[in-house]
């Protein structure tokens, strides 16, 4: 049986439905009507080897604010879910991902303890239609929501495109290594006997 979560979060602001399968192979449908965010959460599940299906309705006739927001309240407590007790985990994950000009280093602990921490300079302010600042509203979102450390730091980048990018697949790549089960680990990976 797979590690999964079907959430649903349902506001004056927005509507959202996240499906969330963590031993999937990068399959779903992504549609929250802001085309560059689509395409972040594409390269998310992608690359991480998560099936995800995510709609979402929002104020867009406001701004993009409260559809990225509540996406990663909602997608955070859907990892919260997936990952269930924590047993046989490796709990930890980190990598550092490139993408042409931008280089950007991911961790995470799954400790049931939020904490962020985002070091990024981004200096165009839209990407598409994506207003630039809301990447750090969602990963905070994800990272309060899914009870995780999440550390984000860009070691290097000029292009906001690339820059951007590689945090979500770095996000991805690290988030797969923490919520892979190791053979080795008989419960829960910590010394106090729970996560």
């Amino acid at each position: 049986m797979g590690r999964s979560a079907n959430i649903t979060r349902t506001t004056k602001e927005t509507d959202i439905a996240v499906s969330l399968e963590l031993d999937g192979t990068g399959q779903g449908t992504i549609e929250t009507g802001i085309g560059f965010f689509d395409h972040m959460l594409e390269g998310f599940k992608k690359h991480g080897f998560f099936d995800l299906d995510c709609k979402v309705k929002g104020d867009l006739q406001v701004d993009g604010h409260h559809t990225v927001e509540d996406t990663g309240i909602v997608l955070g407590q859907a990892i919260k879910e997936a990952v269930g007790d924590k047993v046989g985990i490796k709990r930890y994950g980190s990598f550092m991902l490139p993408m042409d000009d931008a280089l950007c280093l991911c961790a995470i602990d799954l400790s049931g303890r939020p904490y962020f921490s985002y070091e990024c300079d981004i200096k165009a302010p839209m990407v598409g239609d994506f207003d630039t600042e809301l990447v750090r509203e969602f990963f905070y979102a994800i990272s309060y929501a899914g009870a995780m450390n999440l550390h984000i730091k860009m070691l290097s980048g000029t292009n906001a495109h690339h820059m951007i990018e590689a945090m979500f697949k770095a996000f991805a790549k690290a988030l797969d290594e923490a919520v892979t089960k190791d053979p080795r680990i008989t419960s829960v990976l910590s010394t106090k006997g729970s996560l």
